[in-house]
């Protein structure tokens, strides 16, 4: 059985927008943001979101470049996660 997490809202990520900064990487309390290894249409890497996103607004308070909006759910939502290697912070997949 995989393991479960709860979420309580989500971003979206507008990596066309992100110059690859990683501030949001670390400013994430549920650490359920990494960095892509591809790249966006100006080169730069770009965060990934996993499973867990609280939509705390952390990562959205430090972009610079505004590439986060956050949404919050009306209700905590349950999600299932694929058991795998977690992604190392600032790092490669």
């Amino acid at each position: 059985m995989s393991p479960t997490v709860v979420s309580r809202g989500t971003v979206t990520i507008d990596v066309e927008r992100c110059k690859g900064c990683e501030l949001c990487i670390p400013a994430c309390p549920p650490g359920v943001l990494h960095m892509s290894s591809e790249v966006n249409r100006t080169g730069y890497r770009y965060p990934r979101l996993s499973p867990g996103c609280t939509g705390c607004q952390a990562c959205h308070a430090v972009c610079p470049d505004y590439v986060f909006e956050v949404y919050k759910y009306d209700r905590p939502q349950l999600t299932e996660v694929s058991p795998g290697p977690v992604p190392a912070v600032g790092g490669a997949e």
